[in-house]
């Protein structure tokens, strides 16, 4: 069969975990640009904020229905604290729900919502903390892990950051958020089906283990790497940025890494935070979050812990990428190769600007 350059022609590609294609057109790369592409001028934000509800010592809002307003213990580390807005409760009655139709389904979620606040520092990211500092992060999020997940209703523990007004996210002060429910949610139960059937398919083998070795061979995707960690563009990457963290070794959760794993996880949410914000000189945007194995008190060997970050910046700090049009009604498409954000981020340098 003869070899075509894929690379500058249309062509989809496949994303194993989902089983969803996404279409590439590098040829549109060439085409003229008149938006913006300035930087992004932020305003230095203080140590400290009377007004943030995140800040140790400060009040938080009015909780819904009124009451009491929290207020913040004037922590010196991580803080975590349920979400004063929840979109799960823990007393929300596990009946069955008769809508009168087939075609109308209701199904009852218990779970409960919990903020973690990253810092006692209001100016700072995590690409501006200390890896001392990142690990007290690290292992805060394991240990949430196992004591949400040790609920008897709890199946699903997702741990995520919204990083960036952008995202959605109400406070700049660093924090991020962990929903704990019954059910595990369509986007992990989709990857957890797909690694169970290149398991059984392909005796006993891991998915992700495959395909870090197919990378690390190849190279061009990589970001950055340390002893325990990689971090790469996915071959099948939609977001122009996106990157995944991949565990060297086959893990399923947190919870299993070694004191010597858990600092480099640390390390390399560092480093590779540091090289978006230096992409454009900006506080990177992104939502991130951990995939990791269900708290359904099975075993779970098909699953291998890995990160997804989903950046949406494009061509400047004020150009970003939207979902609209062909995207929403067919499938996702991107113009920048996974290779060309791949070196781009590669060439980025791990001191923050």
């Amino acid at each position: 069969m003869a070899s075509v350059d894929y690379r500058q022609r249309p062509h989809r590609r496949f994303n194993p975990l989902t089983r969803e294609w996404v279409l590439v057109s590098p040829h549109r790369m060439q085409r003229p640009w008149q938006g913006a592409v300035e930087k992004e001028q932020e305003a230095r934000r203080p140590t400290y904020d009377p007004q943030c509800y995140l800040c140790p010592g400060n009040e938080r809002a009015e909780p819904p229905g009124g009451g009491p307003r929290p207020r913040n213990p004037q922590f010196t580390g991580t803080y975590v604290f349920r979400n004063d807005f929840s979109a799960l409760l823990p007393d929300t009655p596990d009946t069955p729900v008769d809508t009168g139709h087939d075609l109308l389904v209701v199904q009852p979620e218990r779970g409960q919502c919990r903020v973690v606040v990253f810092s006692p520092r209001h100016d700072l990211t995590l690409a501006e903390m200390g890896d001392a500092e990142i690990r007290t992060v690290v292992d805060t999020w394991a240990e949430e892990y196992a004591s949400l997940g040790a609920l008897p209703y709890v199946n699903h523990v997702q741990i995520f950051e919204n990083k960036g007004a952008i995202m959605g996210c109400s406070n700049p002060h660093p924090h991020g958020q962990i929903w704990a429910q019954e059910r595990v949610p369509d986007g992990p139960a989709k990857e957890l089906a797909s690694m169970a059937e290149y398991r059984r398919a392909r005796g006993g083998a891991c998915l992700l283990c495959d395909y870090l070795a197919e990378e690390s061979r190849r190279g061009e995707r990589l970001v950055c790497a340390n002893r325990y960690f990689t971090a790469l563009v996915p071959f099948w990457a939609v977001w122009p940025f996106e990157t995944m963290i991949l565990s060297h070794r086959h893990v399923t959760a947190i919870t299993e890494f070694s004191d010597e794993e858990r600092n480099a996880l640390a390390e390399i949410l560092r480093r590779l935070t540091t090289r978006y914000d230096n992409v454009f000189e900006v506080s990177f945007p992104y939502s991130m979050g951990i995939h990791q194995a269900p708290t359904d008190g099975r075993e779970h060997p098909e699953c291998h812990f890995h990160m997804h970050f989903y950046p949406p910046l494009l061509r400047s700090a004020k150009v970003k990428k939207f979902m609209v049009g062909y995207e929403m009604l067919g499938e996702p498409q991107r113009d920048l190769t996974a290779e060309a954000s791949a070196e781009r981020l590669r060439s980025m340098s791990e001191e923050h600007w």
